[in-house]
C-alpha cells in the first residue's frame, strides 16, 4: 500500500476517497458490471425471457425459503434481504525487457454477499451509531464476502447461502438491539431521515460474455512490447502487462429485484521508472483498454506509447525539483478531472450529508452558488463513452438494483442535488442509481462518471489558455506559474476528525515564466488545498475534454470510476514538496550497457592476475 506506483497509503475512515490510475487492480475495468450496447432501462422485460441461470435459481429459492420461514424469527422483523454474487474470470501476463515475468495464467472465482436489514425502513440495524467500535464497518449489514463454488451445483451453492444468511441475520439482530439502546441515550441527529428507501423492483438478464483469449498471444505481446525498454539504459524498472477480464454479477432482493449482468475488458499497461541523482524515484504509466481485443492499438502505436514514456522520464530525471509555491496554474484535462473528483465529488456523495462524523461541506448549500457560473458538473453512469473513449464508471444498474441515472449536480455554479444510494437524506428521499460497492462491502453513494462542463463563452483554445496564464502571473506579480499535465491520482479527507483537505499527485509539471523565457520541466510536487477556496479560484476553461479512468477507494471498497474535464485556469494553487527516498541511484551501471558476451575479469571474480 505504500508503493507510489500503486496507491498512496490509506487509513480508513480518515481518508474516505482515494483515486488511482486504472492499474491499481487487475479487475478494475471489469468490475464496472456494465452491459454494453443497450440503453439503460431497455431489456427489463425481454431480458428475463432467456433461460435463467442456475446461480439465479439457487439464490431465488434460498431467498424465498428465508423470507417465508424467518421473517419474524427474531426480536426485530426481517424486512429486506439481498444476495449479491460476483463471478470473475481473468487472464494476465507480464513481461520485462523482452522476457516473461509472469506467464499467462487464468483466475476464476465466485463470491457471495448477504445483506440483511431488520427493524423497519425508518430505523434498522445499519443505522449509524457513534463509537460503535465493537461492530466492524463491513459487518453493519452482512459481513465479509464468502467464496461460492465456481461450478453450477445448486445444492453446493444453496448450502453456503443458507449458512451465510444465518450468520448475517444473527449479527443484524444483535446490532439492531445496540442501535435501539443508543437511540435512547444519545442526542437526536440533525438529519433524522429514514435508514432505507423503498424502490421499484427491477428485472433484467443481460447477454453473457465470453473472453476471447489466446494465452500464447498474450505472452508474445508482453515480450515484444517490454523489449522496447531495453534501449533506455537510464530506466530502473519497466514492465508491460496484458489483462483480459470478465465479470458476471447476480443480484436478488426480497423486494423483487432480479438483475444479472456483466462485462468484459482487455487492457495493456506499461510502466517505467528511473532515479534522479538526488534519489527521487520518478515513474510514468500509460494504458490502452477496449471491450474487444481487436479495438486495442496496433503494435506501432503501442511502441510509440512506450517511447514517449521513456523520453519523458529522461527529461524528468534531469529536471530540477519543485519548490513550495502559491500562484496561478493550468490544470490540463486529466489533472482538472482528478481535481474535481477529490475536492467536489466525494463531498456530494449522499450518505456523507447525514453522517455527523463527516465534514458535510455542502450539506446545507443546495441552491447556493459554490463555483463560477460558467461551470456545471454532472455524473452519468449511463454514458459508456465520451469522445469515443471508454468510461470506467459505466453501468446499467447499481449494486442495489436501481437503474443508473444521469445526475446534474451543479447547474451553472449552483448546487442542485447529491449522488444518492438507497440511504435517504434530508430533502432527497430516493436513490438516483449511485449505490455502489465492491464484494465484501455494503453499498453507499459513490461517483461513477463525473463530468465537468463549461460554457462556450468561457472556453478558449489551449494555447490561448497559456497566454491567459502569463497575464495572470503578471497581474499577481509572481515569478512564474505552473501547468499540471500527467497525474497519478489523488486523495481527500472528509471527516470532522481531520482537516478538510485534498492532495493531488502530478507526474509532469511545467514552470511557465511571465517574461517569455522557455518553459521548464519540474519534478517532485504535490498539489494541496481546501475544497471551498479551490472551487472559487477557477478563472477560465479550455475547449478540450480529457478523461481520467481509474479506481476509487472508500468505505464501500474499490469501484471503477472516470472523471472528465476541460483544462482549467485557476487563480491560485498551492504545491508542496513531494516525499523522496534518500537512497542514492544504483552504484553499478545498468547491465544492459555492458558489451554483449562480456565476462568478469579475474579481479572482479576475486582471482589473481
Amino acid at each position: 500500500m505504500n508503493d507510489r506506483k500503486i496507491v498512496r497509503a490509506i487509513v480508513f475512515p480518515a481518508i474516505l476517497g482515494l483515486l488511482v490510475l486504472a492499474s491499481a487492480h487487475a479487475s478494475a475495468h471489469a468490475a464496472a458490471c456494465a452491459e454494453a450496447h443497450a440503453p439503460v432501462g431497455a431489456g427489463d422485460a425481454k431480458g428475463m425471457g432467456k433461460e435463467e441461470s442456475l446461480v439465479m435459481i439457487a439464490l431465488k429459492k434460498e431467498m424465498q425459503r428465508t423470507i417465508t420461514k424467518l421473517k419474524n424469527a427474531g426480536d426485530a422483523p426481517l424486512y429486506f434481504l439481498a444476495y449479491r454474487v460476483y463471478e470473475k474470470e481473468g487472464y494476465a501476463a507480464s513481461g520485462e525487457l523482452g522476457a516473461l515475468k509472469d506467464p499467462a495464467y487464468k483466475t476464476l472465482s465466485r463470491t457471495l454477499d448477504v445483506e440483511v436489514r431488520v427493524g423497519s425502513p425508518k430505523l434498522d440495524n445499519t443505522h449509524k451509531v457513534p463509537d460503535a467500535s465493537e461492530f466492524a464497518t463491513s459487518d453493519v449489514s452482512f459481513g465479509f464476502d464468502v467464496a461460492l463454488p465456481v461450478e453450477d451445483d445448486e445444492a453446493a451453492i444453496r448450502n453456503i447461502v443458507w449458512l451465510k444468511t444465518d450468520a448475517a441475520l444473527k449479527a443484524a439482530q444483535k446490532r439492531y438491539s445496540y442501535v435501539k439502546a443508543n437511540k435512547e441515550l444519545l442526542v437526536p441527529e440533525e438529519d433524522r431521515s429514514d435508514d432505507f428507501a423503498l424502490e421499484k423492483a427491477q428485472k433484467y438478464a443481460g447477454k453473457k460474455h465470453a473472453l476471447a483469449v489466446d494465452p500464447l498471444k498474450l505472452e508474445k505481446t508482453v515480450r515484444d512490447l517490454s523489449r522496447l525498454f531495453k534501449d533506455y539504459h537510464f530506466l530502473r524498472n519497466s514492465s508491460v502487462d496484458y489483462y483480459a477480464s470478465r465479470m458476471r454479477r447476480y443480484l436478488v432482493t426480497s423486494d423483487g429485484t432480479a438483475v444479472e449482468d456483466g462485462d468484459v475488458g482487455y487492457e495493456i499497461r506499461m510502466y517505467a521508472d528511473t532515479v534522479a541523482d538526488d534519489g527521487m524515484v520518478l515513474w510514468l504509466y500509460d494504458e490502452a483498454h477496449a471491450k474487444d481485443p481487436s479495438e486495442l492499438p496496433d503494435r506501432d502505436k503501442l511502441a510509440a506509447m512506450a517511447k514517449r514514456m521513456a523520453v519523458s522520464l529522461e527529461k524528468l530525471r534531469k529536471a530540477p525539483p519543485a519548490q513550495p509555491f502559491v500562484g496561478p496554474a493550468i490544470l490540463r484535462g486529466k489533472a482538472a478531472a482528478v481535481f474535481f473528483h477529490e475536492i467536489f465529488g466525494h463531498r456530494v456523495e449522499g450518505h456523507r450529508q447525514k453522517d455527523e462524523s463527516e465534514g458535510r461541506t455542502f450539506a446545507d448549500k443546495i441552491n447556493t452558488q459554490i463555483m463560477p457560473r460558467f461551470v456545471s458538473v454532472l455524473d452519468d453512469p449511463t454514458a459508456e463513452r465520451l469522445n469515443k473513449k471508454l468510461l470506467n464508471g459505466y453501468y446499467r444498474y447499481d449494486d442495489e438494483g436501481v437503474p443508473a441515472q444521469k445526475v446534474v449536480l451543479v447547474d451553472h455554479g449552483i448546487l442542485k442535488r447529491f449522488l444518492m444510494s438507497r440511504s435517504p437524506i434530508r430533502g432527497f428521499k430516493n436513490s438516483n442509481g449511485h449505490g455502489r460497492c465492491r464484494g465484501g462491502h455494503a453499498p453507499v453513494a459513490r461517483q461513477a462518471n463525473l463530468m465537468v462542463v463549461t460554457d462556450a463563452a468561457k472556453q478558449v483554445p489551449t494555447n490561448e489558455l497559456k497566454e491567459l496564464l502569463r497575464k495572470e502571473i503578471r497581474r499577481q506579480k509572481k515569478p512564474y506559474g505552473l501547468i499540471f499535465d500527467e497525474i497519478e491520482g489523488g486523495s481527500t479527507f472528509t471527516t470532522t476528525s481531520e482537516a478538510q483537505i485534498y492532495n493531488l499527485y502530478p507526474l509532469r509539471v511545467t514552470r511557465v515564466f511571465a517574461d517569455g523565457r522557455p518553459d521548464e520541466l519540474l519534478r517532485g510536487v504535490d498539489i494541496v488545498g481546501t475544497p471551498l477556496a479551490s472551487l472559487e479560484n477557477i478563472l477560465s476553461s479550455g475547449n478540450d475534454m480529457e478523461t481520467f479512468n481509474g479506481s476509487c477507494g472508500a468505505e464501500s471498497g474499490w469501484v471503477p470510476v472516470s472523471a472528465s474535464s476541460p483544462s482549467l485556469l485557476v487563480k491560485t494553487i498551492e504545491v508542496a514538496r513531494q516525499a523522496k527516498s534518500h537512497d542514492k541511484p544504483p552504484l553499478l551501471p545498468d547491465p544492459l550497457t555492458l558489451p554483449k558476451h562480456s565476462t568478469p575479469s579475474a579481479d572482479t571474480q576475486g582471482g589473481k592476475r
